[in-house]
């Protein structure tokens, strides 16, 4: 019975999000990914302590993975930004 909430409250977190982003006009994209970087970088913390504590060998594996995709994320997110970035620069 949880998993038919969980499973809405993604469909539900999908769709607002999409919406979200349709609306946000061009000029304030780079922003936004910089907000969300910022926020990527709290996620790569919260895998760090998960990985290091003393939790249990699962938590230590999940904690891994979260750090590599977190990582993924940052980095890509970041290097987004700055080709962005860049599109505004003059020649």
């Amino acid at each position: 019975m949880i998993a038919i909430y969980l499973l809405f409250i993604l469909m539900l977190a999908i769709f607002v999000g999409f919406e979200l982003i349709q609306k946000v006009p061009a000029t304030l994209h780079t922003p936004l990914m910089s907000g969300a970087n910022a926020i990527s970088g709290i996620t790569v913390l919260a895998a760090i302590v998960l990985a290091g504590g003393e939790s249990g060998e699962a938590a230590t594996v999940l904690g891994i993975i979260g750090v590599f995709f977190a990582t993924i994320n940052v980095v890509g997110g970041y290097l987004v930004t700055d080709r962005m970035l860049a599109m505004f620069k003059k020649k």
